[in-house]
């Protein structure tokens, strides 16, 4: 009999995004530490008077969990693929890179590697890419947390 290994809970998820997608960034971060992931991206964390860059490189190299919003803005972003290729390129990412697909779009624009990562859609629905993507986590999806 085999044991099924638990998902790791990630200590912190580095979100990698086009600007252009932000508004869905913000829901989906925020829906994600209300169910206790903590999330780095650019917008809650780079502050004034700060290299946006270095700010970007510290969290890389810290974060253990890599999450990459996919839209048709998103695989034309010369930051989104810089970030990409960081995260293929380090082994801690192994295992832990996670397309989100927001709008739909050819991911081998980033990476010819990245369409043979397993996906989770949120084109369908929002709460339902949501459950799939905690999920990753072993976390449940609760509809309670995202209610204000």
């Amino acid at each position: 009999m085999t044991r099924r290994r638990r998902p790791l809970l990630p200590r912190e998820v580095f979100l990698s995004h086009c600007s252009r997608d932000r508004s869905f960034v913000r829901r989906l971060a925020e829906s994600l530490r209300r169910h206790g992931v903590p999330v780095w991206y650019s917008e809650t964390h780079i502050v004034g008077a700060r290299r946006w860059h270095d700010e970007i490189g510290r969290a890389l190299a810290r974060c253990d969990w890599f999450l990459v919003v996919l839209s048709p803005h998103a695989v034309k972003s010369t930051w989104v693929r810089r970030e990409l290729l960081y995260a293929l390129n380090d082994h801690r990412y192994d295992d832990h890179i996670v397309p989100v697909v927001y709008r739909p779009c050819d991911p081998a624009f980033l990476s010819l590697t990245l369409p043979s990562i397993q996906a989770v859609d949120f084109t369908v629905s929002e709460r339902q890419g949501l459950g799939w993507l905690l999920r990753v986590w072993g976390l449940p999806y609760d509809e309670t947390l995202l209610r204000e």
